[in-house]
C-alpha cells in the first residue's frame, strides 16, 4: 500500500508540473486505456483517481467503466505523452473519426408470417436491440408501440431528452434514447474540418438529422402492418426482421461530422449497462486501413459487449469490389457484407438507334414520355471535373436541353444530377467506371436519370462519339420483383481477406443490402441534399449499411427463441445455414464480375432465417478462446488487457490463430512453401438439436487440395453435448493454381438427415501479416 501510494504521489506531482508548464495549445481528444486494478485506495472513485492524477475535470470527456476501463480526455499531445508513461496506463490512443457505411427483404430471408422463426420468437418481442448511428425520428409508424406489453423490466436505460426529444418520444416500442458528442466538440473546438453542431441542420438530441440512424433502427427492428413506399416505389407491407423487438437508439454520429471513436466508445459502456441484448453498428474506419484490434474502439467495445452476452452486427464496408477491403475485422463481431434481392427499378435508356440499355432509378417527378432528347458527354473534353459533373464543371451552352453523361465516382450521385439540371439540363445518364463495373444502386434523383453499368456506359459515350446527331430517351419501369438472379453479391460490398489475420475469414455473411425500404427522418429529403425538400416517411438506400441491421434484426429474433445461446452461438447457427445459391438454384455470383463469387466475396453465405432457427450443430466460442486467440497473433499481456479489461494468462504453448473455434476454416501456407505442406485444426461444435444425433462429414475439397476429418462420426446423447474433430488440410505445391481472387475454395459439411451443417474452407498462399 505505501508503494503504491508513494508511486502515486510522485506522479501526481510530475502531472501537476505538466499542467502547469505546458504551452502546447494543439489539443485533441486521447483515449486512455487504464489498468482499473492499480486505483490507489485513497480514491473512493475511478473519477477521483482520474482527476487528481492525470487530467483537470473540464478535460475529462468519457469515463469507460463497464466494456472499458478508462477516460477520454481533451489533451496537448505532450501532456498525452507524458501520462503514457504512467505505471496504470496501458495505452494511449488518439481519437479518430469515422464514418456510416452508407419491405421485401425480410421475405427474402425466409421469414413468412405465422411460421418459422418469427413465430418460434414471437417476432423478437423483449428482446432489445441498441443501434449506434444518427439518432432516429420517433413519430414515424414504424416506432409504434401498438399493442406491445410492457417494457421488459430488466431495462436499466434512460430517454435523454434534448432539441426536439423529449421523454414522451420514448414508448413501449422506443424504450431508450441517448446522445453522444462530447468527442464532437472536442474535434470542433480543437479547429481543423470538423465544425461544431449548426442547429439549423442538427439536433442536438438523439433526434435524427441524417434519415441513416432512422432507416437501420426500422430494418432491424421496425413495426408492421401498415402499406409503405418511397414516391410510389417499393409498395408493401413495412416490416422490419423483429418487429416486435424493443429498440434503444445510441446517437453517435452527426450530421456530415462522421462519428468519433470516444463518443462511440462510450455508447457501447452506456449500452451494456442499460440492458441491451444486441448491439447494431454499421460503422467503420473508411480509410482502407484496418487498425489493429488494441488500436480500434469498435474492436475493443465490441470485446467487452459480447464477453458480456451481447451480440454485435457490424457492417463489412462499402469499399468493394477490391481485395482485402473488409472492415471490422475482429473475430468477436459479427460482420456483414451486402447482397441484392430479388426487386428492382429498371430504368431504359433508348438509343435514337434504336438500342435499350438496361439501368435503373428511383426517379419520381414528370416523366420523358419517350420523348428522344440530345445526349451529350462533357468528358470528351477530356476535362475531369467535367466529366464527373462536378459543381461549376458544365457550360450550359453545351448541355443545355439536353441529356447528359456524367461518370460516378467522387461526388455523390444524385449531386451529379443538380449540377445538370442547374446548367439546363433535362436528364442524366450516369455511367459507372471500371471500378464500379456493373453494381449498380437506386438513387431518387432530382431530375429524369438512369444509372448503367460499365458496359452501357461505354456503349452509350461510343454511341455519342460516332453519332453526328446523338439523341436518346428514359423509360422509367417503375418496381419489378421477382428478379434472377439474386441474391447477387453487392459490388461495393467489403471484400476478404481479412487485412489483420487472414485465418479468420471475414465478412462472415452477406445480408440484404441493396435498394433497401425503411423509415427516414421529416428533417431532410430523400437524397439527403440541402437542396432537396422533398418530405418522404420512407427510403430507399444502399450499403452494407444496410445489410448489417438484417443480422441484428435476426439476431433479435434468434435471441428470442433461444436466449440461452451466446453471440458466438448465435453466429454460428446463421454461417452454418446460410445459403450459396441464387433462386435459379446456381452458385451466387458477383456483381462486379459477373462470375461465381468465392468466400473472400460472401463469406459463409446469404443469411437464411429458416434454417438458422435449428441448426443442428454450432460453433461456440467463450472469452477465454478470445484471449488464447490474442496470444496466438503475438499480442502481449498489456496489448491484451487493453482489449480484455483484465490481466490475461497466455498458454506456454502458442497455437495457430486457425484453431480458434470459428464456424469457417481459412488455411494460410507460405508462399515460401514447396512441395508436401499439411496443416491441422481442431474445431468443437456443440449438439443443439435432437438430443441422440450422429453426424456424418461431407467434404468438398478444394481444388489441388486434400481435406481429411477425424473422427469419422460425431455422435450425440443426452449426456454428450459436446464434440471435437479435426480437419487436415494438405496441399502438393506443385499442383495447387489459386484462382484470380488467390485462392482456392471448399466445403466441410456435416449432416444427420436432417440437419446440414456448412463451414466454408478457403486454402491461400501467403505469408503472415
Amino acid at each position: 500500500m505505501a508503494s503504491c501510494l508513494s508511486i502515486s504521489m510522485v506522479f501526481f506531482f510530475l502531472i501537476a508540473q505538466i499542467k502547469s508548464e505546458t504551452t502546447d495549445h494543439s489539443v485533441k481528444t486521447f483515449i486512455f486505456r487504464v489498468d482499473r486494478f492499480s486505483k490507489p485506495s485513497i480514491f473512493p472513485s475511478h473519477y477521483h483517481w482520474y482527476t487528481s492524477e492525470f487530467a483537470d475535470p473540464p478535460q475529462i470527456l468519457h469515463l469507460y467503466d463497464t466494456v472499458f476501463h478508462g477516460f477520454s480526455a481533451a489533451l496537448s499531445s505532450d501532456q498525452a505523452a507524458s501520462l503514457s508513461h504512467h505505471p496504470a496506463v496501458l495505452h494511449v490512443f488518439e481519437d479518430r473519426r469515422r464514418h456510416l457505411h452508407t419491405t421485401r427483404s425480410p421475405q427474402f430471408l425466409g421469414l413468412r408470417n405465422q411460421r418459422g422463426l418469427w413465430s418460434e420468437s414471437d417476432y423478437g418481442s423483449d428482446v432489445i436491440v441498441g443501434v449506434f448511428d444518427t439518432g432516429v425520428w420517433p413519430e414515424r409508424r414504424s416506432f409504434s408501440d401498438l399493442n406491445l406489453g410492457p417494457v421488459p423490466k430488466r431495462w436499466r436505460g434512460v430517454c435523454e431528452t434534448g432539441d426536439r426529444f423529449t421523454a414522451s418520444n420514448c414508448n413501449k416500442k422506443l424504450i431508450g434514447a441517448r446522445f453522444f458528442i462530447k468527442g464532437h466538440e472536442a474535434a470542433a473546438n480543437a479547429g481543423g474540418p470538423i465544425t461544431a453542431i449548426n442547429g439549423s441542420v442538427e439536433f442536438r438530441s438523439a433526434r435524427d438529422a441524417d434519415g441513416h440512424g432512422t432507416h437501420t433502427a426500422s430494418t432491424a427492428t421496425g413495426r408492421y402492418a401498415f402499406e409503405a413506399s418511397m414516391s410510389g416505389y417499393a409498395s408493401g407491407i413495412a416490416k422490419g426482421v423483429a418487429p416486435k423487438a424493443r429498440l434503444a437508439v445510441y446517437k453517435v454520429c452527426w450530421k456530415d461530422s462522421g462519428c468519433f471513436d470516444s463518443d462511440i466508445l462510450a455508447a457501447f459502456d452506456a449500452a451494456v449497462k442499460d440492458g441491451v441484448d444486441v448491439i447494431s453498428i454499421s460503422i467503420g474506419g473508411g480509410d482502407g486501413v484496418s487498425s489493429p484490434y488494441y488500436l480500434d474502439p469498435i474492436a475493443i467495445g465490441s470485446y467487452g459487449a459480447v464477453s458480456h452476452g451481447v451480440f454485435v452486427s457490424s457492417s463489412a464496408g462499402n469499399d468493394g469490389p477490391n481485395g482485402m477491403s473488409v472492415t471490422n475485422l475482429a473475430p468477436w463481431l459479427t460482420t456483414v457484407g451486402a447482397g441484392t434481392i430479388d426487386r428492382n427499378f429498371p430504368a431504359v435508356v433508348v438509343l435514337g438507334d434504336g438500342r435499350r440499355l438496361s439501368g435503373v432509378s428511383l426517379y419520381a417527378g414528370a416523366p420523358l414520355k419517350g420523348k428522344m432528347f440530345p445526349v451529350v458527354y462533357p468528358g470528351k473534353s477530356g476535362m475531369l471535373s467535367a466529366s464527373l459533373c462536378m459543381e461549376s464543371s458544365l457550360d450550359p451552352r453545351q448541355v443545355r436541353g439536353k441529356i447528359v453523361i456524367c461518370d460516378r465516382g467522387n461526388n455523390p450521385r444524385v449531386a451529379k444530377g443538380m449540377v445538370v439540371k442547374k446548367a439546363g439540363g433535362v436528364g442524366m445518364i450516369l455511367a459507372n467506371g471500371i471500378t464500379n463495373g456493373e453494381g449498380l444502386v437506386g438513387d431518387a434523383h432530382l431530375l429524369p436519370t438512369a444509372a448503367v453499368g460499365a458496359d452501357e456506359g461505354d456503349a452509350v459515350k461510343a454511341y455519342v462519339s460516332s453519332t453526328r446527331y446523338p439523341s436518346a430517351t428514359i423509360d422509367f419501369q417503375g418496381t419489378v420483383i421477382g428478379i434472377k438472379p439474386a441474391p447477387v453479391v453487392a459490388s461495393f460490398s467489403g471484400r476478404g481477406p481479412n487485412g489483420l489475420n487472414p485465418e479468420i475469414l471475414k465478412p462472415d455473411l452477406i445480408a440484404p443490402g441493396v435498394n433497401i425500404l425503411a423509415a427516414w427522418t421529416e428533417a431532410v429529403g430523400p437524397t439527403g441534399l440541402q437542396m432537396d425538400n422533398r418530405k418522404t416517411e420512407f427510403n430507399i438506400l444502399s450499403g452494407t449499411s444496410m445489410a448489417c441491421p438484417h443480422v441484428s434484426g435476426a439476431a433479435a429474433l434468434l435471441k428470442s427463441a433461444h436466449p440461452d445461446w451466446s453471440p458466438a452461438a448465435i453466429r454460428s447457427a446463421m454461417m452454418t445455414t446460410a445459403g450459396i445459391t441464387n433462386n435459379l438454384n446456381k452458385t451466387m455470383t458477383d456483381e462486379a464480375t459477373g462470375k461465381p463469387s468465392t468466400p473472400y466475396d460472401l463469406g459463409a453465405g446469404h443469411l437464411n432465417l429458416d434454417r438458422a432457427m435449428d441448426p443442428g450443430l454450432v460453433y461456440d466460442i467463450t472469452g477465454e478462446d478470445y484471449v488464447k486467440f490474442l496470444c496466438s497473433v503475438g499480442y502481449g499481456p498489456r496489448v491484451i488487457q487493453v482489449i480484455t479489461r483484465s490481466p490475461p494468462k497466455c498458454p506456454g504453448k502458442t497455437t495457430s490463430p486457425g484453431n480458434l473455434n470459428y464456424p469457417s476454416i481459412a488455411v494460410l501456407f507460405p508462399t515460401s512453401a514447396a512441395g508436401l505442406s499439411s496443416k491441422t485444426f481442431v474445431r468443437t461444435v456443440t449438439n443443439v438439436g435432437q438430443p441422440n444425433a450422429v453426424y456424418r462429414p461431407m467434404i468438398e475439397a478444394p481444388r489441388g487440395v486434400e481435406v481429411m476429418v477425424k473422427p469419422s462420426k460425431l455422435v450425440f446423447t443426452e449426456a454428450v453435448k459436446k464434440r471435437s474433430y479435426l480437419v487436415t488440410v494438405a496441399v502438393d505445391r506443385s499442383n495447387l493454381v489459386l484462382g484470380e481472387s488467390g485462392g482456392v475454395f471448399g466445403s466441410l459439411y456435416w449432416s444427420d438427415g436432417k440437419h446440414v451443417v456448412r463451414s466454408p474452407i478457403v486454402v491461400t498462399q501467403m505469408d503472415p501479416l
